[in-house]
């Protein structure tokens, strides 16, 4: 079973994109970020056509979270319960796995602008009420997946310039502490249980030669939980789409159980 995450970076700009990929990577269950469209606007034909069913969360021009499943997708939720937030950052359901059922929660975090910021502080009440949340759903849920866009480089070899970019957004000590507190609860980044190449990036700005010269940042994640570990048998980063004409800014990650 293979489950992959992308940012897409506007569904109506990638919407080809999306099914060239699925067409040449048919995993099982695609997890979309920055959909940047509403509920209604989602194109559920067309991906119905290529096998997939969706579960959607959808909010105008920015924001949007999507789980696209081979199979059903179940027991639907929307957002971080118990946390009122008027945008469309979350969606969880329950899916079939090689080991039975698991919670599969799929995030576009805040980006969080610049430390000191307004926005910066609604980073750090909303990964501190996604840790609370996820704590109880693993409870409930000892098989989880956590994939997504997290918006955090946790380590330094996660980053092109962890020197220069110091303290900067996605590189602050609050947010990998934030990073850290996710894996204390039990989760496990599946692309560091194995060897991987070094510089291995899953955005590239689109300035100043980004992707070209690799300076890069890797953002995206999929956590699974410790139930799920024995099962997993590759983390990848599929980065032939960032080649393409008019790309996201984001490269597929992909989860093999």
């Amino acid at each position: 079973m293979r489950i992959a995450t992308w940012n897409v970076n506007s569904l109506t700009a990638r919407l080809q994109h999306v099914l060239d990929w699925l067409a040449a990577n048919p995993v099982d269950v695609l997890c979309l970020q920055e959909l940047k469209l509403t509920d209604d606007k989602f194109p559920l034909d067309a991906l119905a056509a290529a096998g997939y069913e969706a579960a959607v969360f959808g909010q105008k021009t920015y924001n949007g979270v999507a789980i696209l499943s081979r199979a059903p997708v179940q027991d639907v939720v929307r957002n971080i319960v118990g946390f009122t937030d008027e945008h469309s950052r979350v969606i969880s359901a329950t899916i079939e796995t090689p080991l039975g059922s698991a919670r599969l929660v799929n995030g576009y975090f805040v980006n969080g602008q610049a430390p000191g910021t307004d926005k910066f502080d609604y980073k750090m009440r909303w990964l501190e009420a996604l840790r609370d949340w996820l704590q109880k759903e693993l409870q409930a849920n000892p098989r989880l997946v956590l994939v997504g866009d997290f918006n955090i480089a946790p380590e330094d070899r996660d980053s092109f310039d962890p020197v220069g970019l110091r303290e900067t957004i996605h590189h602050t000590t609050q947010e990998r502490d934030h990073f850290r507190a996710l894996l204390q609860l039990g989760l496990v980044d599946s692309f560091r249980l194995f060897d991987q190449p070094e510089k291995s990036y899953s955005w590239w700005d689109y300035r100043m030669l980004g992707y070209q010269k690799n300076r890069g940042l890797r953002i995206d994640h999929i956590l699974v939980s410790q139930d799920l570990v024995p099962a997993v048998k590759a983390c990848t980063i599929d980065r032939v789409p960032r080649k393409w004409a008019k790309p996201s800014d984001h490269a597929p990650v992909i989860l093999e159980l």
